[in-house]
């Protein structure tokens, strides 16, 4: 079977759509359509069937799809051995992060890959948790770095490639001058009552906030929702709730900010590089998930995290 055939096929199963598959690989929707039908020849059963005003695979477009996985493994395999001959790794690598991950890690990756000159490291801040999905990601970047652990089955459904990166504490975030400031840590009892600065709906903090809700059996008072670390630590200082946010990059120095760790439940988040498993045989996207790790244990050393 041709090989870009089965990579239509492979890419369909994860855009979803012919026109995503067809944008993706620089051709036509009719083109892409053309060489699947080839391709259905040449598996002589149907791989593709309706589906509302677009097609979905078959079982058997399913296997095959997977199939094609594993060729693109043994072809970034068969390349990765070719490049190591050559002398190392090189090439553009495409990476994305949600913004406090970048925050935390891209300084130091971006010097750590300075070690090898001829790997381009290309990093854009998109945050998986809301408003992209990184099973579409995945597609479109070379590793993606995400905070969304209710995911990873459905990763590993998936096939995909996961790294871990560390688990980062989520702590409560309180105006210095609050009466639970002078506590060293906070249990769930103590915050019951509480008026809350939120994050969006599944947001690893506002998964910590279902949990208070579980244990204490008390719902919670949200008064403001927002999506920027910043914009969150600027309304709890002036005084007008408290909120859960990252130990490793809120600001708490002179700012108006205490923060204090949150036991008795299970308030972290678990930060993943998640890769397409071909992609992850690229040497150069290995030595930047290597130094992802690297730079990911420094930071978590300088913070004292296990």
């Amino acid at each position: 079977m041709d090989p870009r055939r089965l990579g239509m096929l492979r890419e369909l199963a994860e855009r979803g759509t012919v026109g995503a598959v067809a944008d993706e690989m620089n051709v036509t929707p009719s083109a892409v359509s053309q060489q699947l039908k080839l391709l259905e020849a040449e598996a002589g059963v149907p791989l593709l069937e309706p589906a509302g005003r677009g097609v979905r695979l078959t079982a058997a477009g399913r296997a095959l799809a997977e199939t094609a996985t594993e060729v693109a493994v043994a072809l970034e395999r068969a390349e990765a051995r070719w490049r190591e001959y050559l002398g190392g790794p090189a090439g553009d690598v495409t990476l994305t992060v949600f913004p406090t991950g970048g925050e935390m890690l891209l300084p130091g990756l971006l010097s750590r890959v300075t070690a090898e000159p001829a790997v381009n490291l290309i990093c854009t801040d998109r945050d998986p948790t809301l408003r992209f999905d990184v099973l579409d990601m995945v597609a479109q970047f070379d590793v993606v770095v995400a905070d969304s652990p209710a995911a990873t089955e459905e990763w590993h459904e998936r096939g995909l490639q996961l790294v871990s990166l560390m688990r980062e504490p989520l702590d409560v975030a309180l105006p210095e001058h609050h009466r639970l400031a002078s506590k060293a840590s906070l249990s769930p009892k103590d915050v019951v009552g509480e008026t809350w600065i939120g994050a969006p709906h599944g947001y690893p903090y506002d998964r910590v906030l279902q949990q208070l809700v579980a244990v204490t059996g008390e719902s919670v008072r949200i008064a403001q929702r927002f999506d920027d670390n910043g914009v969150v630590e600027a309304v709890v200082a002036a005084g007008h709730g408290i909120a859960i946010l990252p130990r490793f990059t809120t600001r708490t120095r002179d700012n108006g900010l205490v923060t204090r760790p949150l036991v008795g439940i299970r308030a972290r988040r678990e930060i993943t590089a998640v890769l397409r498993p071909d992609r992850f045989e690229r040497p150069s996207v290995r030595f930047c998930v290597q130094a992802l790790r690297e730079e990911a244990r420094a930071v978590a050393d300088r913070h004292g995290a296990p």
